[in-house]
């Protein structure tokens, strides 16, 4: 699905035209002595600017026709960059979807120079897969010549990878530093992203222009089983299956509804080098690729860098794209989805494309109905509890939008209901049946949600993406969110009344067995080599650059944190927001739902309540007029009572909250019908795959039968419980012993003298409560539990366990988990999915734990085909027990460990949250230092050590779900006593 598009950045001055201007070298005030010999003459590069960018933006355009946004923000010395292409799915060849999803795939195995040891032997070899993936396509009807070619094509597949070097794009990035390498492909764009230390710009210039200019589809098969997972992943996806739903009614001509970013399962298994050779060569080209970059940058550094290795690429004429055009729909067309999951109900609208005014008033009308607080939604729907949940959002692309509804049932409640309610907030719309103040609060809190997103650099060069991909100028992308504020009711009431016409898009999602499901069906692979210790002579120049070194900075939680105390005796802990008026109030409790179980609900119960003269919706709507929002939340161990928002809205938002805190208006209807929901989320909660493995399974294998997980109030309790019971808990949060974070721009007295006066306590607070902890199982037996869940895919998850935890083990744990399983350069990925194409996820872990006390566990994961479950575990079984030396990959891990160290910072209230976790440890200090210090000097035998008494031969718990008529019980009768668990023993209910 496409990134929204951002209306996150503060509201603009006065916007101007857009200036041209020069980077110009910096010249000395000085005069030589005697002459000198003249010097070359640095290129003058002209940029734009808009007055009044809160970026401070500089656009330039190369002679090739790359256009490049940078924006310097000196937060941490790192940079956010994207590399954008204005082309997505919409333009596949209708014969071939799921061809730009699968080239994104492809950029990432490198070129003649990076990823090969020997181009000259290999390339021939490349040709000739080429060359029988054609004869391949061509023998659609003839099953027994494609058994013969694939043969070919396999064979062939393992003499080319020898002369290959898997994943040293993943390497190369990993050892300077980079981290969330990754791509995304969606309808109008393919964009590839990596965070990298601001030393490292040089580099990253030489490896993306040198990916940038050549594509090498190498390793191409096995890449293919991953994007036949991926595929597969999506058939188990009941949203995706919705979504695809609406889109092709609301889009029957255009691409957008007619096509999907991943293709169709026959164009999937007919793939073609050849086409997607020719879309890279049409589309990625200079003039129609933008880097938008963000961060400890130079300006005028930096873009000498980027033209110095991007430059040289050649500009080409881009095809044209013909926009499909569509039929208005006169009348519902409903599509029926049926799934393992959930029931919902999706509605969908069209409308007109990004750089329309509709679309303006599109995305004003979505926060009118659903804006997280005060919209139509939010508190005719959720907050009065006429649906279990519901919410909108505005799907904006450049030809055409969708704005789509979307809402779950509560127990009982039938579909067609729950339809009519999401319509009738449509309705109010239309006859502009919403308060006046809503608009201007919403203009008021996008202001302070662009202000707060802005803080991040991925926001900021995500904004830039945004712009580029719609074709606006900056200036323009910056006079809409301008004209945003402009929006009034006339607006909105008239582009409801024109769109929200009689025709549109009706998806029931029913539980059930989907009578449709399909699966992509694959053909057996011969696993490649790797050539782990094998490096490209690029690979070699490009580590040979030189970088200025950066040194890092650990937390002092001494001088980077104030304490302080409140007249009562409450500590307050305090760092200062220099960057704009955002704060962040906390109150946090040492109490939780283990030692309550009440504690949870009465929190939730929350939102439902009033206080004083005002109702529980007006109370919303008033912080939402304040900018400002509260949350309560109950975890196992600790409750965090949250304010956050406008500073300068602090106090009356205070005042507000603290009377909420002390006296809420209980109400029995609410109760009544939270508890209804809670009983049906119950439910809904046995339907999703993921809350059954994670969190169902993973709890039941560590705990047992009685766990935090499944220890909740029994139905009969919950219907039991009165309102006084709740009200009365959170009536008793200020009075236990606490401790005040904040984050905002207030000086420690002014902070202090308001709590003092708003922040009302007892003179004594209570000790709180203790809390019960969880005897974890001792997993000393090999077992193997399962769940039945109807799906394509089997997912798996081996559980070993380890010690407590042993500050002196985290370092070693970071190499370990850098080395093995953590990333796309790891031992795990590069076996399982490189050379085995085994499964689209794989990863493994050694996680430590939170808290002193607890166990470390050792989790890895794999998400397969079911059909190559028996291959895929003993695969990880395989690594987990015979750890594969490759000591380049080691060199490479702990650069990236070092890099990344280096040039990291916490600052913020992360400050304060990094102390939290710090003194959950029982440390005072930043237990980073001991990583980055510790791991410089790590040798191969010392992550074997750690492996041989962690990892290997540890009794395993493995915990599968999947569908039982597709699942291999002899295989896993292999790995220890299988067990079915019912949903009732890992839920509890």
């Amino acid at each position: 699905m496409r990134k929204p598009f951002l209306l996150f950045v503060p509201a603009l001055a006065a916007l101007g035209l857009t200036q041209c201007q020069s980077s110009k070298p910096a010249t000395s005030a000085s005069t030589p002595a005697t002459e000198a010999p003249a010097t070359p003459r640095q290129k003058e590069y002209t940029y734009q600017t808009v007055p009044g960018d809160p970026l401070k933006a500089r656009i330039y355009t190369l002679d090739n026709g790359l256009t490049v946004y940078l924006s310097d923000y000196k937060d941490a010395p790192r940079i956010q960059t994207y590399l954008a292409v204005r082309a997505g799915s919409k333009n596949d060849p209708a014969t071939a979807t799921g061809l730009a999803h699968y080239l994104e795939h492809m950029v990432f195995k490198g070129t003649s120079q990076l990823g090969t040891q020997n181009w000259a032997a290999e390339k021939p070899e490349l040709d000739k897969i080429e060359a029988l993936y054609e004869q391949y396509r061509a023998q659609r009807n003839d099953p027994a010549a494609r058994k013969k070619t694939y043969y070919q094509i396999d064979s062939i597949s393992g003499v080319a990878a020898k002369y290959a070097v898997a994943n040293e794009y993943d390497k190369v990035m990993g050892a300077i530093g980079s981290q969330g390498s990754n791509a995304y492909t969606s309808v109008e764009q393919t964009v590839y992203q990596e965070d990298i230390p601001s030393n490292q710009i040089e580099k990253w210039a030489a490896i993306q222009s040198e990916r940038m200019g050549e594509l090498v589809p190498r390793l191409f098969h096995t890449e293919l089983e991953a994007v036949y997972e991926e595929k597969n992943r999506g058939l188990d996806n009941d949203f995706s299956k919705e979504f695809e739903a609406i889109n092709r009614t609301l889009f029957q001509q255009h691409q957008y509804g007619t096509q999907t970013t991943i293709g169709t399962i026959e164009h999937l298994q007919n793939p073609s080098i050849t086409e997607i050779k020719a879309y890279y060569e049409a589309y990625y080209v200079p003039n129609n690729v933008a880097l938008a970059l963000s961060g400890d940058l130079d300006y005028d550094q930096t873009i000498r860098t980027i033209d110095k290795y991007f430059g040289p690429l050649k500009r080409k004429p881009v095809p044209t794209f013909t926009v499909a055009q569509e039929a208005p729909l006169t009348a519902p067309v409903i599509t029926k989805i049926v799934g393992p999951s959930a029931e919902n109900v999706m509605l969908g609208f069209r409308f007109p494309g990004s750089n329309t005014k509709d679309a303006l008033a599109l995305r004003m009308i979505d926060k009118i109905l659903s804006n997280g607080q005060a919209g139509l939604i939010d508190l005719n729907l959720n907050q009065q509890q006429k649906v279990l949940q519901a919410s909108s959002f505005a799907n904006i692309n450049n030809d055409y939008s969708s704005h789509i509804l979307y809402a779950t049932p509560r127990q009982g409640q039938k579909l067609e209901e729950v339809r009519d309610l999401l319509l009738g907030q449509l309705d109010k719309v239309k006859k502009g049946d919403f308060p006046e103040w809503l608009i201007p609060a919403i203009i008021n809190n996008e202001q302070l949600q662009r202000t707060k997103s802005y803080e991040s650099n991925e926001a900021r060069a995500g904004a830039f993406v945004d712009a580029f991909v719609a074709r606006a100028d900056w200036k323009d992308y910056l006079q809409q969110i301008e004209d945003f504020g402009k929006v009034n009711r006339e607006d909105v009431m008239r582009v409801a009344q024109q769109y929200y016409g009689p025709g549109y898009a009706l998806v029931y999602k029913r539980t059930g067995q989907d009578p449709n499901i399909v699966k992509v069906v694959k053909p057996a692979i011969t696993p490649v080599p790797v050539n782990r210790d094998a490096a490209s002579d690029f690979y070699k120049q490009v580590m040979g650059m030189s970088s200025p070194d950066l040194q890092p900075v650990f937390v002092d939680y001494k001088k980077d944190i104030q304490e302080t105390k409140l007249a009562s005796g409450i500590p307050v802990f305090y760092t200062r927001n220099t960057e704009n008026n955002l704060f962040n109030l906390y109150y946090v409790l040492d109490m939780g739902t283990n030692g309550n179980q009440r504690l949870g609900l009465a929190t939730d119960y929350l939102q439902y309540l009033g206080a004083g003269k005002y109702s529980a919706a007006e109370l919303q709507q008033e912080f939402y007029k304040l900018g400002c929002s509260f949350a309560v939340q109950s975890e196992q161990d600790r409750t965090t009572i949250s304010l956050s928002g406008l500073d300068s809205n602090m106090e009356p938002a205070l005042q507000l909250f603290e009377s909420l805190l002390a006296a809420p208006k209980p109400d029995a209807a609410a109760l009544k019908n939270m508890v209804a929901g809670v009983l049906k989320a119950r439910q809904d909660a046995k339907l999703n795959k993921g809350v059954i493995l994670q969190q169902a399974m993973v709890n039941y294998a560590k705990y047992g039968a009685k766990n935090p997980f499944t220890t909740q109030l029994s139905e009969k309790k919950l219907k039991a419980l009165k309102p006084e019971q709740l009200t009365s808990l959170i009536k008793q949060l200020p009075t236990y012993q606490h401790r005040v974070l904040y984050y905002g721009p207030k000086p420690e007295t002014g902070l202090t003298a308001t709590l003092n006066q708003l922040h009302k306590t007892p003179a004594t607070l209570a000790a709180v409560p203790a809390n019960k902890d969880y005897a974890e199982q001792p997993l000393n037996t090999p077992k193997v539990y399962w769940v039945d869940y109807n799906m394509v895919q089997a997912e798996i998850l081996f559980m070993s366990k380890g010690p407590l935890f042993d500050k002196t083990l985290v370092p070693t744990t970071s190499l370990y988990n850098t080395y093995f399983g953590g990333g796309m350069g790891s031992i795990v990925f590069q076996e399982l999915r490189e050379s085995q194409a085994l499964a689209y996820s794989a990863s493994s872990r050694f996680a430590t734990a939170d808290k002193t006390g607890r166990s470390s566990y050792n989790m890895s994961y794999i998400g397969a085909q079911a059909d190559k479950l028996p291959e895929a575990m003993a695969g990880m079984q395989l690594l987990l027990t015979d750890m594969p030396t490759a000591e380049a990959n080691l060199q490479i891990a702990k650069a990236a460990i070092r890099n990344s160290i280096a040039t990291d910072r916490i600052t913020k209230s992360d400050i304060l949250f990094s102390y939290e976790r710090a003194k959950r440890l029982g440390l005072d200090y930043d237990l980073r230092r001991d990583v980055y210090e510790q791991t410089a000097n790590m040798s191969f035998a010392d992550l074997l050590k750690f492996q041989q008494a962690r990892v290997k031969g540890q009794p395993q718990t493995i915990l599968v779900i999947g569908s039982k008529d597709r699942l291999n019980f002899k295989a896993l009768a292999k790995y220890g006593k299988v067990e079915q668990l019912t949903l009732k023993e890992i839920f509890g209910y």
